[in-house]
């Protein structure tokens, strides 16, 4: 918040703003915090409504002025990210403000992406369908909400992303289609390569096998080149062999450093492997663990990291650059920490965290009532009481077809009631198919 690039306000109104803004951004940290109890859907909203006040006052006294980024800028992204996590929390995904920091989020990869030159097609799939969804839910909000603003913001957010994003389709869409999946082995490789080189325990030999698939895809080549079956010189070809001396240049390097980081740089490494072991936990228990304001610690953290470069590299206390290995290694690592909390984020349900309990219990059954049904069914009725008591038991806690606590009324209810009326379908069509195999068994067989 205090570095040069960011000064405090000159002007006067601006300061009586920023003050504002910090005491809503201390309140939004401080409830973050507070897990004792699950965050209210009028808590967020009361916050949120007081944050696009003090916007609304910071556009009006800037309104025909060249004003230059200051701290106030600053600290409203900082209440945004925090009020779309929170937004994404009590289960409103499907709203404008959640947008906001999963297309901060997407800004940071694409930029890092173009930055090494180092994608694959799944990547931007992904990226480009997300996008999608988030113009969608920005067109839709746009006429229900006061603050048209943010919408705009969030619209030409999306739209920056979307042109960072053709000029990395681009870039596939000039390789010839032959090609591609030996480019795609590439990347997959080198990353491969990379989360090895950044484990606790260094394996040379997890290192050779790749140095084998390498020497295969080198032998593809005639004359230095990809071709296609006639002996042409495949589109895209000079692209891709960039890409294999990229792969087993990196793979002596790796070799030779044998899992080694410089002790200099060690802080800033054990802090970024701290982030990314604890994200990648995240991702495997999220639908029991995860409160999605808890990825607002890390985003910081790693923005903190990422903007501290000076002309893309960090500086040593003697003002000299890493060296290329540290550099690689480190953006790995942030790199791959985004792509982790993209992933969290988008994995997020539109479902508050009250109700998750519930939902995840029901997301259980489900898969248990389809395993059931795709390995042939029950051979009784009697086999299907344990998943027909907890979805009674779950029914059971509604009050007046709603999911309460307390006197609350959480966000999600629609889809929480959803996923429990296919639980109760399939546990039906069970039943029926149990009842007639049974009815059929007893039927003697007169011939």
């Amino acid at each position: 918040m205090e570095t040069p690039k960011f000064p405090p306000p000159q002007d006067e109104g601006e300061k009586q703003v920023l003050a504002k803004l910090v005491e809503i951004q201390d309140k939004l940290l401080l409830r973050k915090l507070d897990r004792t109890t699950y965050v209210r859907t009028q808590d967020v909203m009361t916050l949120y409504d007081e944050t696009t006040q003090q916007v609304k006052r910071l556009n009006e006294i800037r309104s025909g002025k060249s004003v230059e980024e200051n701290r106030v800028d600053r600290v409203v992204d900082s209440c945004f990210q925090l009020l779309s996590l929170f937004f994404m929390t009590i289960g409103r995904n499907n709203e404008a403000p959640a947008a906001y920091s999963l297309t901060s989020t997407i800004k940071r990869l694409l930029d890092h992406l173009t930055e090494a030159d180092l994608f694959s097609a799944k990547d931007l799939d992904s990226m480009s369908h997300t996008l999608e969804h988030l113009s969608e839910i920005v067109h839709d909000s746009s006429s229900d909400e006061p603050n048209p603003w943010l919408e705009d913001l969030i619209a030409s957010r999306i739209e920056r992303c979307r042109a960072s994003l053709t000029k990395l389709q681009k870039k596939i869409e000039d390789i010839a289609e032959p090609l591609r999946p030996t480019a795609e082995k590439l990347v997959s490789i080198l990353r491969q390569m990379a989360m090895i080189n950044t484990k606790s325990k260094f394996h040379p030999k997890d290192i050779h096998k790749f140095e084998l698939q390498l020497k295969e895809i080198d032998e593809m080549r005639k004359d230095g080149n990809f071709v296609d079956e006639q002996g042409n010189v495949l589109q895209g070809s000079d692209g891709v062999v960039s890409l294999l001396k990229r792969c087993q240049l990196y793979t002596g390097v790796v070799l030779e450093r044998g899992g080694k980081f410089p002790d200099k740089w060690r802080p800033i490494y054990d802090v970024l492997i701290s982030i990314r072991n604890d994200l990648d936990k995240l991702s495997l228990t999220q639908a029991w663990s995860l409160r999605e304001t808890d990825l607002y610690d890390f985003q910081r953290q790693l923005d903190k990291i990422d903007e501290s470069r000076v002309d893309g590299n960090w500086l040593d206390e003697d003002g000299q650059p890493a060296e290329l290995y540290v550099q690689r290694t480190l953006l790995y690592l942030i790199r791959r920490s985004y792509g982790y909390i993209y992933h969290l984020m988008i994995s997020s349900e539109p479902v508050s965290e009250a109700l998750l309990p519930i939902y995840n219990q029901l997301q259980t059954l489900k898969r248990c009532l389809l395993e059931v049904k795709n390995s042939g069914g029950v051979s009784s009725v009697r086999e299907l009481y344990p998943y027909s008591m907890k979805l009674n038991s779950i029914d059971n806690m509604r009050v007046d077809g709603k999911f309460m606590v307390a006197d609350d009324i959480p966000e999600g209810q629609g889809s929480v009631i959803g996923l429990l009326s296919e639980c109760f379908e399939l546990n039906y069509e069970l039943r029926i198919a149990a009842e007639d195999a049974a009815s059929r068994a007893q039927t003697p067989d007169v011939r």
